[in-house]
C-alpha cells in the first residue's frame, strides 16, 4: 500500500488541527509491527516503558535505531523520546537495580523518576477486570502511576 507508515498520521490530522486534545495518547504492543511503526510515524513523542530485566534492554536499542531510522528516512523528522519509564522493578534483586542504573548512564534525561514496581497486585487487577486504580487503590502500585501521571503532566506541559 502507497504511504503505507502514514495512514495513522492522517487520520489523527483532524483531530490534531481541531485542538480539543491536549494530548493523544497511542498505546502499542511491544513488537515492532504495523501498527506499532505506524504510530512512531504518527507521534512527537515516544515514551517507552521497560521492565527491570536485561532483554528489556536488548529490545530498548532496537526501538531507538528505528526511532533514528524513521527520523533520517524522513518519515517523522520531529519524532523525540519523550521518555523511558522503568517498570516491573522488584527491588530485591541486583538485575533490576542494574537496569535501572544502566538506562540513567546512558539516557539520564530520559528517564522518569517514578519506577513502577513488580506486585502482585498489579499482576491481579487485568484478571479481575479491574485498573489498579479501583483494585489497589492506595497500593505501591496505584501510587507509583499517580506518581508517574504528575510527572507526564509537568514534562510535557499538559495541566
Amino acid at each position: 500500500m502507497e504511504n503505507y507508515l502514514m495512514k495513522l498520521r492522517a487520520l489523527l490530522q483532524p483531530i490534531r488541527d481541531s485542538n480539543g486534545y491536549r494530548a493523544i495518547i497511542i498505546d502499542c504492543p511491544p513488537a515492532l509491527g504495523l501498527l506499532s511503526m505506524n504510530s512512531l510515524a504518527a507521534a512527537e513523542y515516544l515514551l517507552i516503558t521497560l521492565q527491570c530485566e536485561y532483554m528489556a534492554l536488548e529490545g530498548l536499542g532496537q526501538i531507538l535505531r528505528n526511532v533514528d531510522r524513521l527520523k533520517t528516512a524522513n518519515v517523522n523528522a520531529g519524532l523525540e523520546l519523550g521518555g523511558i519509564v522503568m517498570t516491573m522493578f522488584d527491588a530485591r534483586t541486583n538485575l533490576a537495580k542494574q537496569v535501572v542504573d544502566e538506562v540513567k548512564q546512558h539516557l539520564p534525561d530520559k528517564i522518569f523518576k517514578t519506577v513502577i514496581p513488580r506486585t502482585v497486585r498489579l499482576s491481579e487487577a487485568p484478571s479481575f477486570g479491574k485498573p489498579i486504580f479501583a483494585y489497589d487503590p492506595h497500593g505501591p502500585g496505584s501510587t507509583a502511576y499517580r506518581s508517574l501521571a504528575a510527572e507526564v503532566i509537568s514534562r510535557f506541559g499538559l495541566k
